[in-house]
């Protein structure tokens, strides 16, 4: 019997097991098959690797005279080998069984149907359902990844994030196990329908093999044949990261531009997928944008890829889809972020996974992408995770302000602040400065210094004295600012007509004023209530404290300052300016209280 084997069949090996229970058949290689064989290897493609070891092995069976080889017709045009996913070497493959009156062998349903449209005799195999493993065989329950190379002793990173070893075997692997190594990899990649080739450029393959991510590099790209497989050893739910109530809030209502950073394999990608399946379980619409396809989620969740090779192709589609929420894992070049960037201004929220060595760095990597302006309403969640916990959220605001370490009012301009989402204090501030944009740190707040103690003092003073009450509470913005909180009964007096008394204040004081209402508790007030009596024309007031300075009130008006002496009284004289204006005080009955002063 003469068979003529396609492509398909070749480079899995489903071919060569076929044929060694047919021992004394004819094995009919078409020069159109080779040529396309010869022009992936060329290209470094790994499935063209393991289609040559497929057909030295044939004729190593034919050296053996198991089998009789032959290599029939002519070398297909150049045109027709770029083709070749149109069909133009299947057809040539059809036509060379059919002229010979031999059986075409193939594992595809679509060179079998046209062949039998065409009566063409066909030998259809299917993908065996048992394959050999290997790679497998270097991984256990600890191990996240495998690091192959020829000439080299295999390696192995073993633990969580955050405490990670290396350990090595003791043997090396020559060139020819590991490219058996990979080839068994390329053929399992097509036959197991839970995995599948990702990328198959020159020199580099990426395939995702079930739950193993796996990366084979070849010469000329690298030194070398090499073999990574990065496999998760645990998935987890959102509740293990332990987040507060408010953060969980907000990621569920809040916000909508997530970015997830880390350094790599600190624990960003289960994460995420924690995140994705919990968006989903809150009745959101999730899908996932990635290259390659590797986060492990629930089927509820859509996993997408680059369409006709391009993300931004992927991100059109997904706007038709109409989903919540969209996971981008991971952007790494410029075109990855303005994805992003469309997808969230076109209303789809989004998670993006980015590597960053800081929480600031994930920011930073869209300035110069995306313009300035549109990075708050692009990115309003920074979640960076490191050692396998979440280590810090920021948020961001847009404002107009001044920026921090600037004085001077004529310098105000759009700023992002950066925020710390637990405690709302600012960590950074971006804004254009000159031509340049700038990332400017925010510096922690510092003991007051004695002059910044001193001016508190005075200003303090300076506003209960023009005031009135001791309800008063200052503190300074900067060096040319304070912020005054009274009660807000105070304030038009403060202000006065037209900001008239606030502006004789601040030139009295060389500093400008901001004024907030402030609801102050009776233990904050202070005041004491004190009853005046007048004995041998002298006004006695007993404040029970001895030796200490003290405010005395009418109906909240200050109406003096004075010390108690060693028995706790206040002594004023009938006669005096100060005497008269008491005496009508208690007459028309009014109350008086006192007030200690710090």
């Amino acid at each position: 019997m003469d068979y003529v084997p396609d492509t398909s069949v070749i480079v899995d090996g489903r071919f060569n097991n076929f044929i060694k229970k047919k021992e004394g058949s004819k094995v009919i290689l078409a020069e159109a098959m080779l040529a396309e064989i010869e022009h992936q290897a060329n290209q470094g493609r790994s499935i063209g690797f393991a289609a040559l070891q497929e057909l030295k092995n044939l004729r190593e069976m034919a050296d053996a005279n198991t089998i009789y080889l032959e290599v029939y017709g002519r070398r297909p045009s150049d045109w027709q080998i770029d083709k070749a996913k149109s069909g133009e070497i299947d057809e040539i493959i059809r036509s060379t069984a059919a002229e010979l009156g031999a059986t075409l062998v193939t594992g595809d349903n679509i060179q079998k149907d046209l062949a039998i449209i065409k009566g063409v005799t066909v030998e259809f195999l299917e993908h065996p359902k048992k394959v050999m493993r290997s790679i497998e065989e270097f991984f256990d329950e600890t191990t996240t990844s495998v690091h192959l190379k020829a000439g080299q002793r295999p390696f192995m990173k073993k633990g969580v994030p955050g405490d990670v070893r290396i350990e090595r075997h003791a043997e090396e692997l020559s060139n020819i196990m590991v490219e058996n190594i990979a080839n068994d990899i390329v053929k399992r990649g097509k036959l197991d329908e839970k995995s599948f080739i990702e990328m198959d450029s020159y020199g580099a393959t990426v395939i995702q093999l079930r739950d193993i991510r796996i990366v084979i590099t070849r010469p000329p790209f690298s030194d070398d044949i090499e073999i990574t497989a990065v496999r998760p050893i645990v998935k987890l739910n959102l509740e293990y990261y332990k987040p507060s109530a408010e953060l969980i809030n907000r990621l569920e209502t809040q916000a909508n531009g997530i970015i997830i950073a880390g350094a790599p394999g600190a624990g960003k990608s289960t994460f995420v997928q924690a995140l994705a399946e919990h968006l989903s379980d809150q009745m959101k619409i999730v899908k996932t944008m990635e290259k390659p396809r590797d986060l492990q989620v629930k089927k509820d969740i859509t996993q997408y890829t680059e369409l006709e090779g391009s993300m931004e192709k992927t991100g059109d589609i997904l706007l038709l889809v109409r989903e919540d929420y969209t996971v981008f894992d991971e952007m790494r070049v410029t075109s990855d972020f303005r994805i992003y960037s469309d997808l969230r201004l076109a209303g789809v929220g989004m998670v993006g996974v980015v590597h960053a060595t800081r929480p600031i760095d994930a920011l930073q990597r869209f300035i110069g992408r995306v313009e300035l302006g549109l990075i708050p309403q692009i990115i309003d969640t920074i979640v960076f995770i490191d050692k396998g916990n979440i280590s810090k959220v920021l948020i961001t605001e847009y404002v107009v302000k001044v920026p921090s370490g600037m004085t001077q009012e004529d310098l105000s301009r759009p700023v992002i602040v950066v925020k710390d989402f637990y405690t709302s204090v600012p960590v950074y501030e971006i804004y254009t400065f000159g031509d340049q944009i700038v990332v400017v740190p925010v510096s922690k707040k510092q003991e007051k210094k004695p002059i910044e103690a001193m001016a508190l003092d005075r200003i303090t003073e300076t506003i209960r004295d023009y005031l009135g009450t001791s309800n008063v509470k200052v503190s300074l913005k900067d060096e040319n600012r304070a912020l005054i909180r009274v009660d807000e009964k105070y304030i038009p007096r403060l202000i006065g007509k037209k900001g008239v008394n606030i502006s004789e204040l601040e030139k009295k004081m060389g500093i400008k004023l901001d004024v907030e209402p402030e609801v102050f508790s009776e233990e904050e007030d202070g005041k004491i209530e004190v009853i005046p009596e007048i004995k041998n024309k002298i006004i006695y007031m007993d404040v029970k404290k001895r030796n200490v300075n003290v405010r005395i009130y009418a109906d909240n008006i200050l109406i003096l300052q004075a010390r108690s002496s060693s028995k706790g009284i206040i002594r004023i004289k009938m006669s005096s300016d100060l005497g008269i204006a008491i005496t009508k005080y208690i007459k028309e009955g009014k109350k008086f209280t006192y007030s200690l002063i710090e």
